[in-house]
């Protein structure tokens, strides 16, 4: 309403059906009373994470931030962190898996070994933080054997120091 999202529903609407009308209805109304919405904008919205992790099985953000060459989450991380964390939150029996990615900068055993102390951190963070189960998450880590992009610009770099949560 005046530009801002009231409602989200990421899961009511089948991105195969074409749809021609959304209807509202209220119990609470008396006979022969309606109300009419006009200029009703129905918009696409960023990827939902709770329907990425449990209907797809898989999330990869690279809204989580280390500082350099570190295993030290970064603070404006906190807002994808408690995304994730309420996910987990609201499905208690989900367990996943935390896999951390690196760009090719380095050596690629220090690589390997710094991605998967960076996936121990968020581990720590989300059970400590959020009070995440630790056994409900597992950790693993790929260094840079599995880039998303090419690491030859700042860009591609940054696109693969990555964090992905694998449903379990």
């Amino acid at each position: 309403m005046d530009e801002e999202k009231v409602w989200d529903l990421p899961m009511a609407f089948d991105a195969s059906t074409s749809y021609k009308k959304v209807v509202f209805s209220t119990s609470n109304l008396l006979a022969n009373m309606a109300f009419y919405i006009s200029d009703l904008r129905l918009a696409v919205g960023a990827p939902d994470t709770r329907n990425k992790l449990l209907t797809e099985g898989k999330f990869t953000t690279t809204g989580i931030l280390f500082d350099s060459n570190s295993d030290k989450i970064r603070p404006e991380s906190y807002g994808t962190l408690k995304e994730i964390a309420q996910v987990l939150q609201e499905n208690a029996a989900l367990k996943v898996r935390i896999i951390g990615h690196t760009d090719s900068d380095g050596d690629n055993a220090q690589n390997l070994e710094l991605s998967k102390r960076r996936a121990a951190a968020v581990k720590a963070n989300l059970s400590g933080e959020f009070g995440i189960e630790a056994a409900r998450l597992q950790t693993d880590g790929k260094g840079e054997t599995q880039p998303a992009t090419a690491n030859t610009t700042p860009e591609g770099k940054a696109n693969n120091r990555r964090v992905e949560f694998v449903k379990i």
